[in-house]
């Protein structure tokens, strides 16, 4: 996906979740190995989700278990650094056409 759609993805997302009463933490959260697209808070768990759109394909399948692994490893490096000790989970935002979806728990830490 191109930087410009990844962008106006994430922008729609950030409003969907705002709508669902998260708070965004933080947008792209880099690190050697990986980033998190939107980090949020919603009911004193903090949600790493990975943010994917798509007009052709199944966006789900693009998380594969090495991104999984990926994303894992960044989730702990982002709470460490924080010193958050909260539940936490990694979550999944479909969008697709004019379709929006947040998968919950596609991974509980």
């Amino acid at each position: 996906m191109s930087k410009i759609l990844g962008d106006i993805g994430e922008r729609q997302a950030v409003c969907y979740l705002q709508q669902l009463g998260f708070t965004i933490l933080e947008r792209n959260f880099y690190a050697k190995f990986g980033e998190i697209d939107i980090v949020a808070l919603k009911d004193d768990v903090v949600h790493f989700i990975e943010v994917k759109y798509s007009k052709s394909y199944d966006p789900l399948e693009r998380i594969t278990p090495s991104k999984m692994a990926k994303i894992i490893k960044t989730a702990k490096l982002y709470m460490a650094k924080r010193a958050e000790v909260r539940p936490f989970c990694i979550d999944a935002l479909i969008i697709q056409s004019d379709t929006v979806e947040l998968i919950e728990n596609i991974s509980i830490i």
